[in-house]
């Protein structure tokens, strides 16, 4: 019987150090939609027929 007012105790002392928990976040408030940049020159010169030579040989890839 001695162990449930030691937990209360602790509960007690925990709430009085740190207080309660914040508020859950939203998943809307988490999520923030962007127009993509039509721009970007990275994704517009991507050429998935160029892009085989540089996974094509590892002693390659790895400057051997």
């Amino acid at each position: 019987m001695e162990t449930e007012p030691a937990l209360d105790a602790a509960a007690a002392a925990r709430h009085a150090r740190f207080g309660t928990l914040p508020e859950r976040i939203q998943f809307h408030e988490m999520v923030e939609e962007k127009e993509a940049e039509p721009n970007n020159a990275a994704i517009a010169s991507y050429n998935p027929e160029g892009s085989w030579n540089h996974f094509s040989c590892l002693a390659f890839d790895l400057g051997l």
